[in-house]
């Protein structure tokens, strides 16, 4: 018999970092709740509420709105699965790492690949995308970008390129996995195809399911393919007969993971999006203005930051890795790094749903001014939390 492994006994961190966010108490509850059947007349009711409280999230009336039994790699992944075939044409929009990882997925699922790039920190400029679908030679099945790019802190702003897909007669692809649940998504007021996000970001639910919502021109692409699709496990054609009335089995849900995204949703809609958008827009103003009063610089343009995840340059000096250590440490506060070009050059710093309030902002503010300090950082002493302070005092 091997050796007693010791009972578990996780650190309570603070989760500041591009997710996942701290999980709210009551979604742990929700959790801990018995496990019945994926059949069961109360699961599936379950099931059916989750449905519309995502669709209020999303901000569509989209049929096919639900949850992929798999992270927001999952999901991220159904859309090229299931939308394209060997051959097709895709426009794919890269401003960071996450925009990179879906010109892999769209290249495995066949498809001919254009690439529409900016450097991190940047957004993707309209007039490429129009360039790109006078380049293509041939008929373009879709386009793909990320709305809230979490390696960069980047939001993209998305009107012009979705007038400038929709009249390429292409399906639109939107990555909202930093976004929902604290920016506003507007998949049917801005005529979003296909959108998918997870559960570990700003809605404060566990990592292991994958939100998504279709529209009805995405769902015919889906049922008029030629070929099947190259995954048993994501093919939607299958998995929407699940969700849907007909409640065909397709794989076993992960029930205790449906009730806590059901608790998160239900806890944003007691909020109210418009208000629960305000606080993260609020925490995030606050925030950007201590990190400035310290003397850091910011990677995104004004205009162009996400309410969720800033983005701020190490010091000139600093070891991006002692910092975050420290942190991690002494305080048992999570910040993350740079992914990619960024790697080792920036923070990223995330404020989503539950962990985006006042006070973790200012206890963040104060602990990096104490670490900074102390590393020979000069800065004014208590400038950052001064300054954040004015924020909310206004």
């Amino acid at each position: 018999m091997p050796e007693l492994i010791p009972e578990r006994k996780p650190t309570n961190r603070l989760l500041l970092g591009p997710g996942p966010s701290t999980t709210d108490p009551r979604i742990l509850r929700a959790l801990s709740e018995p496990t019945v059947g994926h059949l069961d007349p109360e699961f599936l009711r379950i099931m059916n509420e989750t449905m519309a409280m995502l669709r209020y999230v999303f901000e569509t009336e989209n049929k096919l709105t639900m949850a992929m039994s798999g992270t927001g790699s999952a999901a991220q992944e159904t859309p090229f699965l299931n939308l394209l075939e060997p051959g097709d044409k895709a426009i794919v929009c890269v401003h960071g790492y996450f925009g990179e990882r879906m010109v892999d997925m769209a290249g495995r699922a066949g498809a001919d690949v254009t690439v529409v790039e900016k450097p991190m920190g940047q957004a993707i400029d309209p007039e490429q995308v129009a360039d790109a679908f006078k380049k293509a030679n041939g008929k373009v099945k879709l386009l793909s970008i990320v709305h809230a790019e979490t390696s960069t802190g980047v939001l993209q702003p998305l009107d012009d390129i979705v007038k400038i897909t929709h009249d390429n007669g292409a399906l639109i692809v939107v990555d909202t996995v930093t976004s929902l649940g604290g920016v506003s998504v507007g998949t049917d007021r801005n005529h979003y195809y296909f959108v998918y996000s997870g559960t570990q970001k700003a809605l404060s639910c566990p990592p292991g399911l994958g939100p998504i919502t279709v529209n009805e021109a995405a769902v015919k692409a889906i049922q008029e393919r030629k070929t099947k699709v190259h995954s048993w496990y994501l093919d939607l054609s299958m998995i929407m007969r699940y969700w849907g009335q007909e409640r065909f089995y397709h794989h076993t849900a992960p029930v205790n993971m449906v009730y806590a995204l059901h608790e998160a949703l239900r806890i944003i809609q007691e909020e109210g999006l418009e208000a629960r958008f305000a606080r993260h827009r609020l925490n995030r103003d606050a925030l950007i203005a201590g990190l400035q009063a310290m003397g850091l610089k910011l990677v995104v343009d004004d205009g162009y930051r996400l309410p969720t995840l800033t983005t701020v340059y190490v010091p000139e000096g600093i070891a991006d890795a002692a910092v975050r250590g420290a942190l991690l440490n002494d305080y048992n506060i999570e910040i993350g790094g740079g992914l990619g070009a960024l790697k080792g050059k920036i923070w990223r710093i995330g404020l989503m749903g539950y962990s985006s309030t006042k006070r973790n902002v200012l206890t963040l503010l104060t602990v990096l001014e104490t670490i900074l300090g102390g590393m020979g950082y000069k800065m004014p002493q208590g400038a950052g939390t001064a300054a954040a302070t004015a924020v909310y005092t206004k």
